[in-house]
């Protein structure tokens, strides 16, 4: 590639930020990514409401009855009797409705109340009701069922613990219903257990009766849930300390928060930050939400993580992790109160999760604490980048395998990052203004939503149309490649021109459009950062200043974290270019080691060389396979004397050189 004479040095900017980075691996998003993607994938069907068009009818309430009395004893059978009464409401014209009932687990004994009939086959079971209901209508099914011996993945049974894990789609292993994360009821559950058991579950404890050597416990929750967020937690002997947090805007009123634990564990570090996490999250985005909430570690069976089931959440054995908690409390808001949609609006749940680890961090060590987390996850998405988009349309009716719906790189990483892209684009304030308002929109508070209804929140707040915004970084795959370059013009009277050309050279997306930050270092050693609204590929920018210029830098403090780039010094002609950079050497002059920097518009072999004057090859990295974006090759130089050499770039039958200093 060309360029003007006034390019001789080169600056490279990185697209990774210099100071040391949090492990993304130590955090509580990536152990709730292990314990997601390493479930079994189970043998689901879409639920009905996806294979028989329009969903017809609306559950109300969930009233589950289950004897789980004998599951606590060796040889710790997995079988069990129960009942569920439905409560509906009809949503069209209907005489059945159709209700997900896995037929590995669960075998139907009968059906009672407005029912006459009912079959079982398909996973699915349907119910003929006794007449025709209306359009607003309500209705109550009564079925008995027993959940076989099997292992299934959903109920658990072992060692004295039974506990139930339904994300996504495991509810009805263990119940009948409608098992879809759109549709919200209530939920009523009555367990009897031994009387040396404790058992939780969502929602507030109405009562338990002690009847010899039974416990009967008595769950009632008062706020809509989903059903993969409808959990039995429960074990003999558990240890459970209540901690109480008093609201912001009533103090008199004090909400429980359970902890359930092992022996041996020590949950205190989790304890003593509770209350300060809920007042947090309470400010920033509405009020604790519920009317109890709890947290309880599981066994050698629930190996990672942790599971955000409504006001109790499941933490692997020993887990009583801050960062875990940060995550899985923050989807008491974000997952819980208001729940993804389908399937394919997870980002709503996990993206904003891991974001509120992060921001949990900004809580005490400031913006630049949260922004290097931030950064962890870039860099994890952008060295793991399997290629997909964090939201497929596809999704909402074919539940993808947890290795895809739970993926590190895209729906972790890049989810968080791409919130925290939003932050940065429409600045804090309206951005917290936007949360706030989301979670206290009726309109989706205790019920679902879509990444849409979220996308027509932030226009409506904002007054600005950010469509652009989500149909590039939730709907399209990959992220931008940057070649920058600019050029400082001496226009006399003091007065210099900064031209500033930024240019996108990925091919596996279209643009991205972004506002991008300029920063202008001047030779009194004062700075002014720009920012421009890059609309359009190959855009030039031209800024006037009344003092000289001494350096520009690209998104200074990566703000843009889903991006690689290289920026240089020196404007390319225009026409003949290929999109293929060559940066400055860094350091230069370089003493023992230096890193030479290139671009590539698309994946390609290339090697980079280094010769002495005498044009004697003098290093060589080799010729390697590389991905489309900007990378850099690191060279040894403690062998080569002091003195000028060039570097050249291999690669599609074309060379590109610049010149280097060493000294020592």
């Amino acid at each position: 590639m060309k360029l003007l004479n006034l390019a001789i040095l080169l600056f490279l900017t990185l697209s990774i930020p210099l100071q040391a980075q949090n492990d993304p691996k130590t955090s509580g998003a990536y152990s709730c990514f292990l314990r997601k993607s390493s479930m079994p994938e189970l043998p689901y069907l879409p639920s009905q409401a996806n294979t028989a068009g329009p969903h017809a009818y609306d559950v109300l309430k969930y009233t589950i009855s289950v004897d789980i009395y004998h599951c606590y004893t060796s040889p710790y059978p997995h079988d069990f009797t129960a009942s569920v009464k439905i409560r509906f409401k009809a949503d069209s014209l209907i005489n059945n409705i159709h209700l997900d009932a896995s037929y590995v687990s669960l075998q139907i004994d009968s059906v009672k109340l407005a029912s006459s009939s009912f079959s079982h086959s398909g996973n699915i079971l349907t119910v003929n009701l006794d007449r025709t209901y209306n359009p607003g209508e309500i209705a109550e099914i009564l079925v008995y069922y027993k959940h076989k011996n099997v292992t299934d993945h959903a109920f658990y049974a072992s060692g004295g613990f039974v506990y139930t894990d339904s994300e996504p789609e495991g509810a009805r292993h263990w119940f009948p219903c409608y098992d879809s994360p759109s549709d919200k009821a209530l939920l009523e559950l009555t367990a009897k257990v031994p009387a040396n058991v404790k058992l939780g579950s969502n929602g507030r404890l109405a009562d338990s009766t002690v009847t010899a050597d039974t416990i009967f416990y008595h769950w009632v929750s008062s706020s809509p849930l989903a059903t993969y967020l409808m959990v039995m937690t429960s074990k003999v002997n558990f240890n459970l300390d209540i901690k109480y947090y008093h609201k912001i805007t009533h103090p008199a009123d004090s909400v429980p928060i359970r902890f359930y634990y092992n022996a041996g564990e020590s949950p205190f570090d989790c304890e003593n930050i509770i209350d300060s996490m809920t007042t947090y999250y309470s400010r920033k985005w509405c009020e604790h939400p519920f009317e109890k909430n709890g947290f309880a570690t599981l066994n050698s069976e629930f190996a990672w993580g942790g599971m955000e089931n409504q006001t109790l959440t499941s933490f692997c054995p020993n887990c009583w992790d801050p960062g875990l908690l940060s995550h899985e409390f923050a989807h008491q808001w974000f997952g819980d109160m208001i729940t993804c949609d389908t399937w394919a609006d997870i980002w709503l749940n996990e993206g904003f999760a891991t974001w509120s680890e992060s921001f949990w961090k900004e809580s005490s060590g400031g913006y630049s604490s949260y922004l290097n987390d931030i950064h962890s996850y870039a860099a994890s998405y952008l060295a793991g980048n399997p290629g997909w988009a964090i939201s497929n349309p596809g999704w909402a009716t074919n539940t993808p395998s947890v290795n895809v719906l739970f993926d590190w790189s895209i729906t972790y990483c890049k989810g968080a990052c791409a919130l925290h892209q939003l932050r940065y684009v429409i600045g804090d304030s309206l951005f917290f203004k936007v949360l706030q308002t989301y979670t206290a929109d009726t309109n989706y508070k205790y019920k679902s939503a879509t990444i849409a209804n979220f996308n027509q929140e932030v226009n409506r707040v904002t007054g600005q149309d950010y469509d652009w915004f989500f149909n590039e970084w939730i709907f399209t795959p990959n992220h931008p490649v940057y070649a920058n370059s600019y050029v400082f013009i001496n226009l006399g009277g003091g007065n210099w021109q900064v031209v500033f050309n930024t240019h996108q050279t990925q091919t596996n997306a279209a643009f991205f459009q972004m506002p991008l930050p300029i920063q202008v270092h001047f030779t009194d050693n004062s700075d002014t950062l720009v920012r421009v609204m890059n609309d359009a590929n190959n855009q030039q920018f031209s800024m006037v200043f009344n003092k000289q210029p001494a350096a520009l830098f690209f998104d200074p403090a990566n703000e843009i974290v889903l991006k690689q780039a290289v920026t240089i010094v020196g404007v390319p002609e225009k026409g003949g270019r290929d999109g293929i950079v060559l940066g400055q050497n860094s350091p230069n002059p370089a003493g023992l080691k230096t890193t030479i920097p290139f671009v590539l518009p698309l994946p390609a072999e290339a090697s980079v060389s280094i010769i002495n004057t005498l044009g004697m090859e003098v290093w060589q990295s080799g010729i390697l396979n590389y991905t489309a974006g900007a990378h850099s090759v690191e060279a040894d130089l403690s062998t080569l004397p002091s003195g000028i050499y060039i570097y050249i770039l291999k690669t599609g039958g074309r060379s590109y050189s610049g010149k280097m200093v060493i000294n020592r």
